[in-house]
């Protein structure tokens, strides 16, 4: 593609060379470049690409998108009078809308659904694309486990959004495998790094917003989260939120040309839930699917199980989905890491779910106190690198909610895992609860299942559908459901 239909719509830029070069692909990785790519310098957090400028024009770079800012003069000299620079005042931005081009814009060619929120986006992710697969649409999902057409993977994700180049790239084969919906999370960092800038989406929903992400590397405070939150809403001609949580109120001020409608269970909203029963197995209500009162079933027990189900049901109304179809798919919903419930020969009630952080941590724990006839044995650590103020906070949770706590790793990442602990342990200390702390993640998982009768549950909470550990910049294989069932085939 000739560069000047790639920059197509980017304003503001200056340019020195030759703009009607055809260029082979787009790269933002030096290492990755091949003769006749565009490279583009994106600074991030640990890496900043201006400085492999160089590297990427002995590669075979012929076009150098960077940012005007970022770059300096003296860096003039190593660009090559046949080697085109593109300057730009933001170079995410640019790389963004580059990428759509490149590709052709595929996201305005299917319906693309956007999931935002702090929990629940993987959730309502899948239970929309098995209301829409089971309705006969061809469906695309993008999230935090991985990229799926059917249950076929076309590309793990490292991020829950992933680069807008390489979101842009899935799009297109999504689109070659003639995907009539994409349904997505959308992270608030994606939405701020300009990650899905250029994107058409046709319907966005609101989760829930809660304490999470603040951090240097993410969010300064909760108005730039909420903030960078709302970015979709006005990207989408339509919308579905959570009447129930405080933060819905704003949205339609911030984006009066969205087109909202509510779902909830407390507050008066358009898709109301009502007669709630919740079982350590499921969870059913009932709710108007068209003209009819119905009973829905659920899967994945919880009350915010309800709310994840009713923005699956708000989008599945939207496609004309049957009551039959949401019916039968909701109750055969099965989510990676999120309230699920391991199988194994001893009959143990054990459930693998990503709950990170308090607030999560502490609605999982509630939930499955509510129907637990046993103890509640809750097995948790904190990631390092991440927001130290919220390590106190989750051991305080789990002290208070369960009846016994193992507090261990997550992914320690750069961090000591027993420092990570002690500071989890300042929590615990304040309430009554019973704990102990077993660094390895493996022998406290042990620990509780040593521990378990048939009657207790055991709620290993964090870690979700990741099937690594992090640490000291390495991943380490690390599947919590073949490691429960490794240590009870042992016993």
């Amino acid at each position: 593609m000739e560069l000047k239909n790639i920059l197509a719509g980017l304003e503001g830029l200056k340019v020195k060379g030759d703009l009607e070069k055809e260029i082979k692909n787009i790269r933002n990785n030096s290492k990755e470049v091949e003769e006749n790519d565009m490279f583009v310098a994106i600074k991030g957090f640990d890496v900043d690409g201006h400085k492999h400028v160089e590297e990427a024009i002995k590669n075979g770079a012929k076009v150098i998108l960077a940012q005007e800012d970022e770059f300096g003069k003296d860096m003039l000299k190593i660009i090559p009078e046949d080697v085109t620079l593109v300057l730009a005042n933001n170079t995410r931005y640019a790389l963004a809308i580059s990428a759509c081009n490149f590709y052709q814009n595929p996201s305005r060619k299917f319906k693309l659904i956007g999931v935002t929120g702090t929990k629940g986006k993987t959730t309502t992710t899948y239970m929309i694309r098995d209301i829409l697969e089971k309705q006969g649409i061809k469906v695309g999902l993008i999230g935090t486990v991985a990229s799926y057409v059917d249950d076929k993977k076309i590309a793990n994700n490292e991020n829950t959004t992933p680069e807008s180049l390489k979101l842009q790239e899935i799009f297109s084969k999504m689109l070659k495998e003639k995907c009539e919906v994409v349904v997505m999370e959308v992270s608030s960092q994606s939405l701020k790094l300009d990650r899905v800038a250029g994107c058409d989406f046709d319907i966005g929903i609101f989760t829930n917003l809660a304490e999470d992400h603040i951090s240097s590397k993410e969010h300064p405070d909760m108005e730039d989260y909420f903030n960078s939150k709302v970015q979709l809403f006005k990207m989408c001609k339509k919308a579905f939120i959570n009447a129930d949580d405080v933060y819905s109120t704003m949205i339609p001020k911030l984006a009066p040309e969205c087109q909202i409608t509510t779902f909830g269970i407390d507050n008066h909203c358009d898709l109301l839930a009502k007669d709630i029963t919740v079982t350590n197995q499921y969870v059913d209500f009932k709710v108007k699917l068209g003209d009819r009162n119905e009973r829905v079933k659920v899967s994945i027990p919880g009350r915010f199980s309800v709310y994840n189900s009713l923005a699956a049901i708000a989008v599945a109304l939207q496609f004309g989905c049957s009551s039959d179809t949401i019916k039968e798919a909701l109750i055969n919903i099965r989510v990676p890491g999120r309230s699920e419930l391991v199988d194994n020969k001893l009959g143990l009630t054990i459930m693998i779910d990503y709950a990170h952080t308090p607030e999560s941590l502490e609605k999982i724990l509630s939930s499955v106190k509510i129907y637990t006839k046993g103890r509640v044995i809750s097995v948790f650590g904190c990631g390092g690198d991440r927001d130290k103020n919220k390590r106190p906070m989750m051991g305080e949770v789990s002290g208070r909610v369960a009846d016994y706590t193992i507090i261990t790793s997550d992914n320690p990442r750069t961090e000591n895992p027993e420092e990570i602990i002690k500071e989890i342990e300042e929590g615990i200390k304040k309430t009554k609860g019973k704990y102990e702390c077993i660094v390895d993640r493996v022998e406290a998982i042990r620990k509780a299942i040593k521990m378990a009768n048939k009657k207790d549950i055991i709620v290993l909470a964090g870690k979700g559908h990741e099937q690594y550990q992090e640490i000291n910049k390495k991943r380490y294989p690390f599947d919590e459901n073949k490691i429960v069932n490794e240590i009870i085939g042992e016993m």
